[in-house]
């Protein structure tokens, strides 16, 4: 089947937009953005991190800044969905606004909320990239996260790692555009090889290296955001040349760097 998918500035500022019909299998990432969304056709099942979920026609679906997910069609030809991604300080004001502190992140990674489908439905409807920022608009966003928020939020506790794989998160934070092998990290958590696999993979959801070319990619995303050229982004990212970064974009994000600066402008 011919893939397509649209990222861009939605109207609202802090909001981009993607809509995308695709039988592509998308490796475990992250956002750094709220996102919420709807399936419109097919099937999808994906690991997250509240668990295995599967999501079909009129379902919500929901990610928090950080959480590793990835996304495969459960059926021959594909699914298609719509997503909104929400800046987090964004996301805090218009909890704010709608009465609830700060802090709340989506508890479930998909819902059956007819409520909400028609007021994702009706939002996404409003917001065109050329369009400006309207009262209608306004008062879509707020009507839906104000249902989102009292029906599916819920004030997480913190993210608790043990030191072991704390030293190594951070080591790779730090320096996300080195080279670091297995054995260093090893050495600097104190833990055998195989052990700082299983344990990086059991308390954060991914392997040293997904982590690694996560965090890379959102170094990517931040310079091409500064207007940084592609070629000096994936020079300065960590990336080999730029079709390696090509690559990861497409197998995190279904788009190419190009695309998402475009989106950008």
């Amino acid at each position: 089947m011919t893939e397509r998918i649209a990222y861009y500035r939605s109207a609202l500022h802090g909001i981009h937009a993607m809509q995308a019909d695709s039988s592509r299998a998308f490796a475990r990432h992250s956002h750094d953005e709220y996102g919420i969304g709807l399936v419109v056709r097919g099937a999808q099942r994906s690991f997250s991190g509240r668990g295995m979920v599967d999501a079909g026609p009129g379902d919500i679906i929901m990610v928090n800044p950080g959480e590793v997910h990835d996304g495969q069609p459960m059926q021959d030809g594909g699914r298609a969905w719509q997503m909104l991604y929400i800046q987090p300080v964004i996301w805090q004001q218009l909890a704010e606004e709608t009465g609830r502190a700060g802090g709340l992140s989506a508890a479930t990674a998909a819902a059956a909320d007819a409520g909400l489908r028609q007021q994702f439905m009706h939002l996404f409807a409003l917001l065109d990239g050329n369009a400006p920022a309207e009262l209608a608009q306004e008062q879509a966003l707020l009507q839906l996260l104000a249902r989102l928020m009292r029906m599916h939020a819920y004030r997480p506790p913190p993210s608790v790692y043990s030191a072991a794989i704390a030293r190594v998160c951070a080591a790779l934070d730090d320096e996300p555009a080195q080279a670091h092998s297995l054995s260093a990290l090893a050495e600097l958590a104190g833990i055998s090889r195989f052990r700082l696999l299983r344990s990086f993979s059991r308390q954060l959801g991914c392997s040293p290296h997904d982590y690694l070319q996560q965090r890379r990619l959102t170094l990517a995303r931040g310079l091409i955001a500064q207007g940084v050229s592609l070629a000096a982004v994936a020079a300065t990212s960590g990336f080999a040349d730029q079709s390696h970064m090509n690559r990861v974009f497409l197998q995190r994000l279904g788009i190419t760097p190009g695309c998402y600066a475009q989106a950008l402008r």
